[in-house]
């Protein structure tokens, strides 16, 4: 791979990364308050009705869920970075043919070709 081709993806993949940890940076600040009134601000005494509780529940474990995904993603966007530096990005790691340009511009982190990645999903898909 071109070094131009390797500072595109590099570029691409710096910025994704900038991009989630801004958007976890603002689910943790907006739902960042370990009890409900903490998250919401709210000081004054009175109860919470339930459903009011339930929902408030609803949203953390969707931004728990959300940030989980998107730290996730960082891991793999970091790999990929390290993979540039070593100067293996861009080989599938399972068969080590080259992964086409089309598929890192879609997935610049990919680790696998598609015809691998194929395989990978059809083996979890077969296990479940």
């Amino acid at each position: 791979m071109k070094k131009s081709d390797l500072k595109k993806y590099e570029a691409l993949l710096l910025n994704k990364r900038t991009e989630l940890l801004r958007e976890m940076g603002y689910v943790a600040d907006a739902h960042g308050g370990s009890t409900l009134k903490e998250a919401t601000g709210d000081l004054s005494s009175h109860s919470y009705h339930m459903a009011d509780q339930g929902t408030d529940h609803m949203e953390r474990e969707m931004a728990f869920m959300i940030s989980s995904k998107s730290g996730r993603l960082v891991y793999h966007i970091d790999e990929a970075l390290r993979r540039i530096k070593e100067g293996s990005y861009g080989k599938c790691q399972a068969c080590g043919r080259q992964i086409r340009a089309s598929r890192l511009q879609a997935v610049p982190h990919a680790r696998l070709c598609i015809q691998c990645k194929s395989a990978e999903e059809e083996n979890k898909a077969g296990r479940k």
